[in-house]
């Protein structure tokens, strides 16, 4: 590549770099604004309540515990 080639692919690197972080620093400043916005106020009738009921332990009798293999045998 000449000179010249070379400074108009970093000319390019260069503009790509500005377009970039102006999009940045947009996309900034709309989750700043969207931040300071008044949080809608959570009714009562959109929260579930969960028991404090412990499971049936029907339902774990075939299952095996993620990550450490089956239940009766050693963990690599």
């Amino acid at each position: 590549m000449s000179l010249q080639d070379d400074l108009t692919a970093v000319r390019r690197c260069l503009d790509d770099l500005v377009r970039t972080v102006a999009q940045l620093e947009r996309n900034l400043a709309r989750a700043n604004e969207n931040e300071f916005r008044p949080q809608p106020v959570r009714r009562a009738d959109d929260l579930v309540t969960i028991s404090d009921a412990p499971y049936n332990t029907a339902l774990w009798t075939d299952s095996d515990d993620e990550g450490l293999g089956v239940r009766d045998r050693r963990a690599p």
